[in-house]
């Protein structure tokens, strides 16, 4: 039977230290009792809760780190089936896996080049999560000469990716210290290649071909007291792998099966790409954990970090920007005045539209609870009357001569409002689409 937070509460040292994270002991529990953390954090919990509610507190899938420090990747974690039943937690990762038969001004080359690799959106920096070398030439020396100069140059989380033992050894001493996940071991090499892992401080993947497998694998490094775990199904089709990482997922969230209660793996390897895209977006889609794909491409990796962005934003709290007055370019007291909403997406689509047009404006970014424009206007917060006071509250009349407004084009309806609360103003309807300000600019405006 699932505790309720206050019944956790009860068994923590009550102390509100924060070193959890959180402002107090019962806030923690909370956490514990929705399954958004794990005991683990309170460095002052006595045994006995550890004893009562060890297993309780801990989420259905293991939240499991790989790499360290401000490269750290925190995979797992999750509580639900779907995302709108409460939210996801922690992000599928995206990586590259790359052979060990390149050059190594290649490798070094290319490992550069997906370093350096960021895509800003929505006022969030996104990046290649890890790197991973597969061992491809079949000699260990070369295996662990890839792996060092990537990980002299990579300060993210690195996987050593064979099905010989002796490699994922030599590859956990020669990253000792970098917390890397070594991917795989099986049912029958799990035993050995668990004590390598446990001594070297790395995540350990286990490999199978149908979900029985997988169990024995798992099972195996448990009853060693090894938890650091991932699993990696292989299946023969993407149908079939889609039906095994949803079973997995209902088996842990579901039925509490512990030993299905991991973040998944997977090296995707279709020979087309076009086909590893589809693949890894399936796995952003439907619980995949960590994903590497066999090469490097932006015009892959921005639709799938788009695409996990999108999936994994909370959908109960959108994305929203500080409700204020935003400078676009450098405007002065007789620039234009837009407006819009504090939904993340609708302001950086506005203001980067306004900064292409090459006109300096005044953005009025109105407080709509992260809402869209015609869902704020709907539910009543985008009106003219709200947008009048908060123009009033900002102080920017005082501060400029300019009395022209932009409102959307969406909600046109709201100008004769509008006027009303802002008498002294001249209120333009703008267009529909963001896409269309940089004619709008040019045509209504008429600003070069």
């Amino acid at each position: 039977m699932a505790l309720t937070g206050l019944q956790i509460q009860k068994l923590l040292p009550k102390t509100n230290c924060k070193e959890c994270g959180c402002s107090t002991c019962l806030a923690f529990a909370m956490k514990l009792a929705a399954k958004k953390a794990e005991l683990k954090e309170c460095p002052y919990v006595s045994e006995e809760a550890k004893a009562i509610l060890g297993a309780a507190a801990e989420p259905p899938i293991r939240t499991v780190t790989i790499g360290q420090g401000t490269g750290a990747l925190r995979l797992g974690g999750e509580t639900v089936m779907y995302r709108h039943e409460k939210t996801f937690v922690n992000r599928t990762g995206l990586g590259v896996l790359l052979p060990d038969t390149l050059e190594p001004a290649r490798l070094e080359e290319e490992v550069r080049r997906i370093r350096e690799y960021k895509v800003d959106r929505v006022g969030e920096t996104l990046r290649v999560d890890a790197l991973g070398i597969d061992f491809r030439s079949g000699r260990v020396e070369e295996f662990l000469a890839a792996l060092g100069r990537t990980a002299a140059l990579w300060d993210r989380a690195i996987v050593a990716r064979s099905d010989d033992p002796r490699a994922l050894r030599a590859a956990a001493e020669r990253l000792h210290g970098r917390r890397p996940l070594l991917a795989s071991a099986t049912a029958a090499t799990a035993g050995e290649l668990c004590e390598t892992a446990a001594a070297t401080d790395a995540a350990l993947a286990v490999a199978a071909g149908d979900i029985d497998g997988l169990i024995d694998g798992v099972k195996t490094l448990e009853g060693r007291k090894f938890r650091e775990i991932f699993l990696e199904p292989r299946s023969g089709s993407l149908a079939e792998g889609l039906q095994t990482a949803t079973i997995l997922r209902r088996a842990a969230v579901k039925a509490g099966v512990k030993a299905a209660g991991y973040p998944l793996f997977k090296a995707v390897g279709t020979g087309d790409a076009i086909d590893d895209a589809i693949e890894a977006a399936l796995d952003i889609v439907k619980y995949g954990g960590l994903v590497l794909l066999p090469e490097f491409d932006p015009a892959v990796f921005m639709p799938l970090l788009t695409l996990r962005q999108n999936i994994f934003t909370d959908p109960q709290k959108p994305i929203q920007v500080e409700p204020r007055i935003y400078s676009i370019g450098e405007p002065d007291e007789d620039s234009p005045v837009f407006v819009t909403t504090n939904f993340s997406l609708t302001y950086f689509i506005v203001s980067s539209e306004l900064e292409n047009s090459g006109l300096s404006a005044w953005l009025a970014v109105v407080e709509c609870e992260g809402m869209s424009v015609l869902t704020a206007w709907a539910a009543g917060k985008f009106g003219g009357a709200r947008i009048g006071a908060f123009i009033k509250e900002s102080g920017l009349p005082e501060r400029i001569r300019s009395r022209r407004i932009i409102i959307p084009g969406y909600v046109a309806r709201i100008s004769g409002e509008l006027e009303e609360s802002l008498p002294l103003w001249q209120v333009l309807v703008g267009p529909q689409e963001a896409a269309d300000i940089e004619s709008f600019v040019h045509n209504v405006l008429g600003r070069p």
